[in-house]
């Protein structure tokens, strides 16, 4: 489907929904991804095994695909592999972050057309990853010897303000150049983010991200409505570029507003957690990606809530394709420690031994991997698949009716 560079308001949710549909026919990992529901669904069905672990109530992804975990760079500019995307999270069950990620890891090598073996060998190191980060024996894991991610990472490393310009700003007006991803607001909405900027919440968080004084001005150079991700297709979404400084020395900052709506996730039973979901979102954050949690912030916008989020030139994603057997594997170690730090960084030592004992104790004999995990995993890619083939059929019909 080929996009007009202009989209008007009215005909926005037409396109996005088109747009949506069209990702999740792209192929069975891209459904995954953008298919959270369907994955919960699958959970309250009562599908997975009654061996399935209740781990201790903590802060989870919701949606932990390899889509959602990337480089991340701190206000220092420090990079690290975290979780990407908190739109889904809550405070819940550690196992359905595993499960949703080894479902994850399960398309990716079927989409790379790796043999089911490999699968098993995944989810042994996946869970090898996971448990290394809840123990003493935790290492860190090489990116060098995978060379997708390398590459990611070295580009995350070298990339500097000028990168994230040449990609989202024109280079001699500083403004977000219309076209496939980013559309024109109307009169009423460029007020409204003109008005959001002028506020004291978005200027202290600009203030900080940009270590500014207070008072420097800044102001919103331009705004455009973003058409990004799967998922969060159909949310309302805005790309803010915002000048501090005086007129003819500004400093540059792109800012993202993302409307936060109800989780998906099933939350732990007596747990207090926001009712807010930005807020909810942001604290997820600041608990699982401190690197990304420090450079955002609850509010409001046009009386809906939203998460407003800096982006960083460094804030990159793993698009990965063609993968290796050996690749695979270390891949999804890799990931999975990435997850448990995330989580283990929430319990005390006491709970993460006796989370680690709980998982370890229901491993398969002869397979290192849990079968509660295997099992799920099994039934949750024959779900997908198969949900997968009637979403394509379904589109193929819109497309010549």
């Amino acid at each position: 489907m080929k996009i007009a560079l202009q989209v008007k308001p009215a005909h926005r949710k037409q396109v996005l929904d088109d747009q949506r549909h069209l990702k999740m026919a792209s192929s069975a990992h891209a459904y995954v991804r953008g298919n959270t529901i369907r994955f919960y669904d699958w959970l309250s069905k009562g599908n997975a095994p009654a061996s399935l672990p209740s781990g201790p109530p903590i802060w989870i992804c919701g949606d932990c695909h390899i889509g959602n975990l990337g480089p991340v760079a701190n206000l220092e500019g420090r990079v690290e592999i975290q979780i990407r995307d908190l739109d889904q999270t809550v405070i819940g069950n550690p196992a359905h972050d595993l499960l949703r990620l080894g479902l994850s890891l399960a398309m990716a090598a079927r989409s790379s057309d790796l043999p089911g073996v490999t699968t098993a060998f995944m989810l042994e190191a996946m869970i090898d990853g996971y448990l290394g980060e809840l123990s003493s024996r935790r290492k860190e894991q090489d990116v060098n010897q995978i060379a997708p991610i390398q590459k990611v990472m070295q580009e995350a490393f070298n990339r500097k303000w000028k990168h994230l310009a040449e990609e989202r700003i024109e280079d001699v007006t500083p403004t977000i150049p219309l076209g496939k991803r980013f559309w024109s607001l109307t009169e009423d909405e460029r007020e409204h983010l003109r008005k959001f900027f002028e506020g004291e919440k978005a200027r202290t968080l600009v203030q900080y991200l940009h270590q500014a004084d207070e008072g420097q001005p800044i102001r919103m150079l331009d705004a455009a409505y973003w058409m990004k991700g799967c998922s969060s297709l159909g949310r309302l979404r805005y790309a803010v570029l915002v000048g501090v400084g005086k007129k003819n020395r500004h400093g540059f900052r792109m800012i993202d507003i993302k409307e936060a709506t109800r989780a998906a996730a099933p939350t732990a039973p007596n747990v207090d957690m926001p009712a807010n979901n930005a807020e909810r979102v942001v604290c997820g954050a600041m608990a699982l990606s401190p690197f990304l949690g420090q450079r955002m912030l609850p509010s409001t916008f046009a009386g809906r809530q939203v998460v407003v989020r800096e982006l960083r030139p460094q804030d990159l994603k793993f698009e990965l394709a063609a993968l290796t057997q050996q690749e695979a594997i270390l891949s999804a170690r890799l990931f999975a420690s990435v997850v448990g730090k995330a989580h283990a960084r929430q319990m005390s030592p006491d709970v993460r031994k006796a989370w680690a004992k709980q998982l370890k104790s229901r491993h398969s004999r002869g397979l290192e991997a849990p079968g509660w995990l295997w099992t799920s995993v099994v039934s949750l890619v024959a779900d997908h698949e198969a949900s997968y083939l009637e979403h394509c059929r379904q589109y193929a019909l819109s497309r010549v009716g």
